[in-house]
């Protein structure tokens, strides 16, 4: 028999004192994008203080695994042309005339260090947020290279690090760190372990995904990006299978699920492939016709194959900080399916 979520497990104190190693640094994310965008403030004003004003680049290349996160924010608004390059090289044009960024916030990415070590050897501007003293920041070294330091290895804080470098440049949105911060904290006192299952957003979506096969959507760019890295979480706590995708990916899933038996033993046979699936929505608050259309479609799907929908939403104040408030709330129902699977 597979494994076997119990929702006990969820306000049970020595259970989730064994998921302390996964709870704490969730609970911490809000003080370390404090921290971050303190410790990289002075390296962002010098990298700023040496540009002119007629020193706009012609493209603005985001390189590495996580230029997508960059992307979702920068393209609607970026003034020059944005490029979202995750390879370990760059595009055939870059060049001296170009801004290459790049996030590497564990900086140990052969990766990342291969696209920095190329753009510098091509002559462009470099502007790499990761640890100092990493082999990304080894790599960076050239006379127009700029490191940010960040090095705490978090993604997200790594990010606002860049966002705010950039926006500096007029290269993108204004980005207000302590709405980000904010929201993180929020989420933390919302979705704390100490905090009862009947009052707690985080545990009640485990408990409604420990029976399911979570499917998660995200109509708008960074919610759809929110969705892949909950569906990763998810998939890294559980070990079972979780998807994110666009609703056209999600609707032969939905409209395949059979319907379930109210009456079956569900000790009888717990595999894989009898789990139901569960339709997960994250809701930025993004209302364009495109985006209500598809969550229609889905729902109503859902609705006619008895698939449960649960639904992450946030009010933030950016789009930033609600990006980073649903993938938080994601990321701690994840840590919660562990402690209930016994896995944490």
């Amino acid at each position: 028999m597979a494994d076997v979520f119990d929702d006990s497990r969820l306000d049970d104190s020595a259970a989730l004192t064994l998921a302390d190693h996964v709870l704490r640094p969730l609970a911490e994310a809000g003080a370390r994008v404090r921290r971050e965008v303190g410790e990289a403030a002075q390296a962002i004003e010098e990298a700023v203080a040496g540009t002119t004003d007629d020193s706009r680049p012609r493209a603005v290349v985001a390189a590495g695994p996580d230029s997508r996160l960059l992307r979702a924010v920068l393209e609607p608004w970026c003034p020059v042309p944005f490029v979202a390059w995750p390879g370990p090289s760059l595009p055939g044009w870059a060049g001296g005339l170009d801004l290459v960024v790049v996030l590497a916030p564990v900086g140990s990415d052969t990766g990342s260090a291969s696209a920095v070590a190329e753009a510098v050897r091509r002559g462009c501007r470099v502007v790499v947020a990761c640890p100092p003293g990493s082999l990304v920041a080894a790599h960076a070294a050239g006379r127009d290279s700029t490191v940010l330091p960040c090095p705490s290895g978090d993604q997200l804080a790594t990010a606002v690090v860049m966002l705010q470098f950039l926006s500096r440049l007029d290269l993108g949105p204004e980005t207000d760190t302590e709405s980000v911060a904010q929201a993180l904290d929020e989420v933390a006192v919302a979705c704390s372990p100490y905090r009862d299952l009947a009052v707690n957003p985080a545990k009640m979506l485990a408990i409604a995904l420990g029976d399911a096969t979570p499917l998660v959507w995200g109509g708008s760019v960074l919610a759809a990006r929110a969705g892949r890295r909950v569906a990763e979480a998810i998939r890294r706590a559980s070990g079972r299978t979780a998807l994110a995708g666009d609703a056209e990916h999600l609707l032969p899933v939905v409209a395949a699920a059979e319907v379930q038996d109210m009456f079956a033993d569900p000790f009888d046979d717990d595999g894989e492939g009898t789990r139901p699936p569960a339709l997960v929505i994250l809701d930025d608050g993004a209302e364009s016709a495109g985006i209500q259309e598809q969550r229609k479609r889905l729902t109503a799907a859902a609705g006619e194959h008895r698939v449960r929908v649960e639904t992450v939403a946030s009010d933030a104040s950016t789009d930033v900080a609600r990006y980073a408030a649903l993938l938080a709330t994601g990321s701690y129902a994840a840590a919660y399916l562990g402690v209930g699977l016994g896995r944490a």
